[in-house]
C-alpha cells in the first residue's frame, strides 16, 4: 500500500540556487509599507531600499574602519526574508511576532541551498541579528540610516508626515559615522546634488 504522504523531490543544486535568485528578484516588486501610513502611494521597493543600504553601509564601514565586505553582504540579504512574509510596517509588529516570522522565512528559503553557502548566509545573519560585531552594528546602521534619508527626501518632495521618522529613529544609531551623517542631513537639501549637476545652456 502506497503512502499518501507527500514526499518532497530532491532538488539539484543549481535549481535550488536558481530558487534563491529568483526569490530575491521578489523583492523588486515588495513596497517598503511603513510609507503608506505617511501618505505615499507608491513607495520604494525592498529591494531598492537594500541597494542603498549597501552603498550607505559601505561608505559608513570605512569611517568606522570595519570589514566593508561583511557590512555590504548584511545589508544585501538582510531584508530577503521579505520575499515570503512581505514588508510590515512598525504598527504591525505591535501585533504580531515579526521577528519569529523573519527567522523561521530566512530559515526555509536557505534550506536546499549548498551546505557550504547555507551555513555561510546562517552564520552572516546570526552576526547580524545578535549586534555584537563592529559590522553587524554598521549595517544596522546603514539599514536606519537609509530609512531616514528616504523620509527627508519624502519631506523635500512634499510629505511632511514623513517628518515623524526623524523622532525616534536617530536614537538608534550607534555609529560616529552614522549620527554625523544624520546631524548634516537634518538640514540638506536632497535636491541639491542634480541641480549643482544639470548645468542649462542659453
Amino acid at each position: 500500500m502506497k503512502s499518501s504522504a507527500r514526499k518532497d523531490k530532491k532538488i539539484l543544486p543549481e535549481t535550488a540556487i536558481l530558487n534563491f535568485f529568483a526569490e530575491a528578484g521578489l523583492l523588486k516588486r515588495v513596497k517598503r509599507s511603513g510609507w503608506w501610513v505617511a501618505g505615499i502611494e507608491n513607495p520604494e521597493t525592498v529591494a531598492e531600499h537594500c541597494f542603498r543600504c549597501a552603498v550607505i553601509g559601505y561608505c559608513i564601514a570605512h569611517g568606522e574602519k570595519a570589514d566593508c565586505f561583511k557590512v555590504v553582504t548584511m545589508t544585501l540579504f538582510n531584508d530577503i526574508h521579505e520575499a515570503r512574509i512581505n514588508d510590515l510596517h512598525k504598527m504591525g509588529h505591535r501585533y504580531i511576532d515579526f521577528r519569529h516570522a523573519e527567522q523561521k522565512a530566512f530559515a526555509d528559503q536557505i534550506s536546499h541551498l549548498d551546505k557550504k553557502l547555507k551555513n555561510a548566509l546562517q552564520a552572516m545573519r546570526q552576526d547580524y541579528d545578535r549586534q555584537l560585531s563592529r559590522e553587524s552594528i554598521v549595517a544596522r546602521d546603514a539599514d536606519i540610516l537609509e530609512c531616514l534619508i528616504q523620509a527627508k527626501e519624502y519631506v523635500d518632495n512634499g510629505y511632511p508626515a514623513a517628518r515623524t521618522f526623524f523622532k525616534r529613529a536617530p536614537d538608534y544609531l550607534k555609529t560616529m559615522t552614522a549620527r554625523r551623517l544624520w546631524r548634516r542631513a537634518r538640514s540638506w537639501d536632497s535636491h541639491a546634488w542634480w541641480q549643482n549637476v544639470v548645468k542649462f545652456e542659453r
